[in-house]
């Protein structure tokens, strides 16, 4: 019976996920509910956000390095036998406990401006790592949105695909209807089943199209896959207008706006603060230093006087009266440990110093250093210049298929509109037995595919818009 106090919660939690789980995935996705849980999950964005957190820090560390440093020593030993008393700097041959403490301190006046150019230069790349997390979310903000418009491209196709089937059902059933009376052959029946089994086809392939469509928007989202999760309808369902921007402005406003076009520039900009802190650290640094310290022995000892007395000495003097012992004063004193406390004030010092380091010839490490840092900022310049020049043949490739994609638009829409006034007569005609079936399907086959191709045409149209939407940053949902 105690089993039951450990099933029953599990057993209410596991049904309280898939509830949840179920509710969300029936309910009607926005986009950016889509994007929002994307960023949340998307295990790149997170990387870069990583990244961009570890350059904070290293510029916080930067500016950091300006304060003194202050560090505190303790230290304690037990020692045995022939040993040094630390308080009278004499030898003394027994078991002594001694302890140090100290507290000291240094701050560097100047180092050739090392640490003020290396804030600056660890600032660029902080900021340089801002721009990364932002290309990363502006990244798979372009994907997902491109994602969300093809799971819509699916939807219209599979609504396509079964409108296609449901006219070649009806006309299927006129057609069996006339059979049994005997007025049509049977080639026509024959040829409406073959084209209904082809429709049918095109949905089991619609269907597979559009779940492959939401498993790579799921993806992206990084959320499990379940086939009842719905899209909300964007205003693509209308007819997309013209693109008025054109090549020169998208690539200008790149350049002025996109997040990896600023990263490249940051980047270069922290390595010529980065020539600098090599530079530095080949000219003299001053530092100032202070300590404080004391110390404590166990063999420390102080002597109290008692009082005086009159002793016999080992010596002798000859006297007319004979031979006389030489008598001395001696001091009394008693000898005890001082204490803990008492020495740990009494032996209370500190000290201040002034240094200049001047490096002569450290194994030529900071020449090199500053080469290695001069080739890191030929690199970086060359990274820039690669950035802006890869930034405007894509923009003007993803300019080209953009108009290349809307007159692929506008001809299959005047397509679609021709075909359907055709199908519409052929349609008219076929069923009053003035054509044949097999130019009735070739009429409703150019109609069926002028309309497949129309709806690729409008959402790679809007694709190809939302891409240079991209470049110009003003990539709306």
């Amino acid at each position: 019976m105690n089993y039951f106090k450990y099933i029953l919660p599990v057993l209410l939690f596991t049904t309280g996920i898939k509830t949840t789980f179920g509710q969300a995935a029936d309910s009607v996705l926005t986009l950016p509910q889509c994007l929002d849980i994307a960023i949340k999950n998307n295990l790149l964005v997170k990387q870069s956000e990583i990244q961009m957190e570890t350059s904070r820090i290293n510029y916080q560390q930067a500016r950091e390095n300006l304060l003194p440093t202050l560090n505190g020593d303790i230290t304690h030993s037990l020692s045995d036998g022939r040993s040094l008393n630390s308080f009278t700097n004499g030898y003394l041959n027994q078991q002594i406990t001694s302890g140090n403490y100290s507290l000291n301190s240094s701050v560097v006046l100047s180092n050739g401006l090392t640490l003020q150019n290396s804030i600056r230069q660890t600032s660029l790349a902080y900021q340089a790592g801002k721009m990364d997390f932002q290309q990363a979310k502006d990244n798979l903000t372009l994907n997902l949105i491109t994602a969300y418009l093809q799971v819509l491209n699916s939807e219209d196709q599979l609504t396509q695909a079964n409108t296609q089937a449901d006219v070649s059902k009806q006309q299927l059933l006129r057609l069996q209807i006339l059979d049994k009376d005997g007025a049509v052959t049977p080639s026509q029946l024959y040829d409406l089943k073959g084209q209904y089994a082809t429709d049918q086809l095109s949905v089991i392939n619609a269907k597979n199209t559009l779940d492959l469509a939401k498993i790579n928007l799921l993806q992206l989202m990084n959320v499990p896959y379940h086939k009842n999760v719905r899209l909300q309808r964007q205003a693509s369902d209308q007819l997309p207008s013209v693109y008025v921007t054109t090549a020169d402005e998208v690539y200008q406003k790149a350049l002025s706006d996109l997040a990896y076009v600023k990263a490249a520039t940051l980047r270069r900009q922290s390595a010529e603060k980065g020539v600098q802190v090599a530079k530095g650290a080949s000219l003299p640094t001053l530092s100032l230093s202070g300590s404080l310290g004391t110390n404590y022995s166990s063999a420390a000892t102080r002597s109290t006087f008692i009082d005086s007395s009159v002793v016999p000495t080992k010596s002798f003097i000859n006297t007319p009266t004979g031979r006389q012992s030489v008598y001395a004063v001696q001091q009394n004193y008693n000898t005890s440990n001082i204490g803990y406390a008492d020495q740990f004030k009494n032996n209370y010092g500190t000290s201040v110093s002034l240094g200049l380091s001047i490096p002569i010839l450290n194994y030529f490490q900071n020449k090199n250093k500053i080469a290695l840092a001069k080739l890191d900022l030929r690199n970086s310049q060359y990274i820039e210049q690669n950035t802006r020049i890869q930034l405007r043949q894509n923009v003007d490739q993803a300019y080209a298929n953009m108009s290349a994609a809307f007159e692929r638009f506008k001809l299959l829409n005047d397509q679609v509109n021709a075909f359907a006034e055709s199908f519409r007569i052929a349609e008219v005609r076929f069923n009053a037995g003035a054509l044949t079936s097999v130019d009735f399907l070739v009429v409703k086959g150019n109609l069926d595919r002028a309309k497949t191709n129309f709806i690729n045409a409008r959402y790679d149209y809007l694709i190809r818009s939302k891409i240079l939407d991209y470049y110009q940053g003003r990539l709306s949902l």
